[in-house]
């Protein structure tokens, strides 16, 4: 299991965390697709925290924005929803990635283990 350290304690404690938590271990992480507005969400209980918007013609899902609320920027759920998005995608099987999102290529650069994905 992989761990993504919060690098901001101080936002962290401000939020009522604990010290050293990381996002795998916080339990009110939610993560779905809300296919009506074509959009990945991760929320932290109920709160919005990041968003990915996508566009799926049934053979490519193109990534085309991810965004993170400006109070819960630095804590590395950009990350977590992309890595997440990209696991939903490959599950559904039949369908490349188009990272038109500059975050998303970045992440797939920093992944070369998931090129296999990437739309020709």
């Amino acid at each position: 299991m992989r761990h993504v350290a919060l690098p901001d304690v101080r936002r962290i404690r401000a939020r009522g965390r604990p010290r050293g938590r990381t996002l795998w271990d916080v339990t009110e992480l939610t993560f779905t697709n809300d296919k009506n507005a074509s959009r990945y969400e991760l929320r932290d209980g109920d709160n919005l925290v990041s968003v990915l918007d996508y566009r799926d013609n049934g053979q490519t899902v193109a990534l085309t924005r991810a965004y993170t609320v400006p109070a819960f920027r630095g804590h590395g759920y950009a990350a977590v929803i992309t890595e997440r998005a990209v696991d939903d995608i490959e599950r559904a099987g039949e369908r490349r990635v188009l990272p038109v999102c500059w975050y998303v290529a970045d992440w797939f650069a920093a992944h070369p283990e998931r090129a296999g994905l990437l739309a020709g």
